[in-house]
């Protein structure tokens, strides 16, 4: 296969090569993510430096992964039509380019999270990048189980954010995590069923490749989306979103559990994409009145889930609930 210099491709310009290198919309969910944890997680006012730089660090680490997934995949990704046409089948760019920028790329991102942020947030980073490249990436082709193994980078940003602002792991940013955990298996489940020949063509076994009759697909879809309701409203019992944010994440919820219970039942192309675009509508939304609904920072979060030494819960004493006593002064320890 004849490969050419990206900049001098004469269909693509080198812009739209590597941003398909980096998958830039992915990237940017990435961000958005990371940017949602710290936010929640910092107190006021926000340290906008800290911000910019946390966003930096998880930014060259989110596309130098890709890069090189994209690397690790390039013969895979070549048998799919999904994936056929990126620039490493096509022979767009040069693998040992990839390879190279990838590795300079996150190791950079790794760099700025440790040294300019705090050592925690560095070391969530490459758990993530470590996750995502030799853990998941490989067990595509190994096992169905790949989805639940690969939510976990997927669902490692907020937490990074949260990480950031914090300098520790804390109920708050956890809660992120499962929200975002659970969010992407229905997202995938649509996904892999709608190209799930394009899959079993370049070799990954997706739930979907070995579910003919998608009983499975389907009961995973209503499953996760089920779990992912009634975890989704953690953030308000612990203190850390108000009423709306609740009244938001049951009504969004509700909505995305009927997309995927009416896709589990007839399993056609049509409610796949209706189940897609429900997820693609639900995490802005529900991340948006997250961060809208914020409440003054308390030190949600601690030891016993959201409530502290005393055992008045962090919405209580975020709200001012407790009968017109005082608002105690909480651990901060973690």
């Amino acid at each position: 296969m004849a490969v050419a210099d990206p900049t001098s491709f004469e269909g693509r310009g080198a812009f739209a090569i590597w941003s398909e290198l980096f998958k830039a919309r992915l990237s940017a969910l990435v961000l958005l993510t990371t940017a949602v944890g710290f936010h929640l997680g910092s107190r006021d006012p926000m340290d906008y430096r800290l911000l910019v730089e946390t966003l930096l660090g998880t930014s060259l680490l989110a596309a130098g992964a890709a890069a090189l997934n994209q690397y690790l995949e390039r013969e895979h990704d070549a048998r799919m039509p999904r994936t056929a046409h990126r620039p490493l089948p096509t022979g767009e760019v040069q693998p040992r380019t990839v390879l190279v920028v990838g590795v300079m790329m996150s190791m950079a991102g790794m760099l700025v999270l440790t040294a300019c942020v705090n050592p925690l947030s560095g070391l969530l980073g490459m758990i993530t990048l470590a996750s995502y490249l030799f853990v998941y990436t490989p067990l595509k082709r190994i096992t169905v189980l790949n989805t639940l193994v690969g939510a976990v980078p997927g669902a490692l940003p907020p937490l990074i954010g949260w990480a950031a602002a914090t300098g520790r792991l804390s109920a708050g940013g956890w809660a992120l995590f499962t929200l975002l955990f659970f969010w992407q298996l229905p997202h995938f489940m649509a996904i892999a069923w709608l190209y799930r020949e394009d899959y079993a063509k370049g070799g990954f076994r997706m739930l979907p490749t070995v579910d003919p009759d998608g009983r499975r697909t389907g009961a995973t879809a209503v499953r996760h989306t089920l779990l992912l309701l009634a975890f989704s409203l953690a953030p308000f019992l612990m203190g850390v979103s108000g009423k709306f944010y609740l009244a938001t994440a049951l009504v969004l919820g509700i909505c995305f559990l009927a997309a995927a219970v009416s896709f589990s039942m007839r399993l056609r192309a049509r409610d796949a994409r209706i189940l897609f675009f429900a997820s693609i509508l639900y995490l802005p939304l529900v991340l948006g009145v997250l961060v809208a609904d914020k409440l003054p920072r308390a030190e949600f979060g601690d030891n016993d889930f959201g409530r502290n030494p005393g055992g008045q819960s962090i919405a209580q004493a975020a709200r001012g609930i407790d009968a017109g006593a005082p608002v105690p002064r909480l651990k901060t320890s973690l």
